[in-house]
């Protein structure tokens, strides 16, 4: 088994070889190596203990990681100078080695990254439904973890990661691991979780849910008496969990 990590700015977990993918990872996430094949590599990723499959050339070489993305997305430029070519993007919750910081802006092996949209790799933010509350708009994509895409489970993820909070990929074990369960004599507050068989939303404010949905196929705000009505309406049954973390 060995150590690598992703240099690739997103990678997709895959349950097999060019099976379906199940979760994603980012740019700079470590992994374990325990098998290869075919130019496919089978990874256990250090975030979270998810397993699968990851192409083998999006993976390289462990290397200190200084800061993490914080903006929703950031760009890569050529140069120190937000009118360069821009090479690549990255989403919130990558990680980056800085070689120079000039004029505002962060150095790396990508290109130059505006200083505002990172921060360094020890810090971390405090109020997870504010980290969710950027993802507002995004598209949702099954087993999606950025902000180009990603889905009920993923946005929990990304937020909880980024204040600190360990947090499983799948909201089946999301429920079964986060927080307590809240008495049905208490009401809703922002920053619990409301569960359901197979999706997971915050609760953004008092009738108010934040959660990446098939139905805006967007993470949006949607009120919380309303989506509970449309999931049971639609088969999905009723909640099945109030967590506080």
């Amino acid at each position: 088994m060995t150590q690598a990590r992703v240099i690739h700015p997103v990678i997709d977990l895959l349950r097999r070889p060019n099976g379906p993918r199940d979760r994603q990872l980012l740019f700079g996430d470590t992994v374990t190596v325990e098998d290869e094949q075919d130019g496919w590599s089978k990874i256990t990723a250090s975030k979270d203990g998810y397993q699968g499959w990851v192409a083998a050339e999006h993976l390289g070489l462990i290397e200190p990681q200084t800061h993490w993305i914080v903006a929703a997305a950031t760009h890569a430029y050529e140069r120190p100078d937000m009118k360069s070519r821009d090479r690549t993007s990255l989403s919130f919750g990558s990680k980056i080695r800085v070689l120079s910081e000039p004029d505002g802006f962060l150095e790396t092996a990508l290109g130059f990254i505006p200083a505002v949209h990172a921060m360094p790799a020890s810090s971390r933010l405090t109020d997870p439904v504010a980290a969710a509350e950027l993802f507002l708009g995004t598209p949702y994509l099954w087993g999606g973890n950025s902000r180009f895409g990603l889905d009920c489970s993923g946005l929990v993820q990304a937020a909880l990661l980024a204040c600190g909070i360990p947090c499983p990929g799948d909201s089946g074990d999301q429920e079964r691991e986060l927080g307590q369960l809240v008495p049905k004599s208490e009401t809703e507050k922002r920053g619990d979780l409301l569960f359901w068989k197979g999706h997971v939303a915050w609760v953004a404010a008092e009738n108010l849910l934040l959660h990446a949905n098939a139905s805006d196929m967007a993470v949006a705000l949607e009120p919380m008496d309303q989506a509970i009505a449309r999931i049971a309406a639609q088969g999905d049954g009723p909640v099945t969990a109030h967590k506080r973390l």
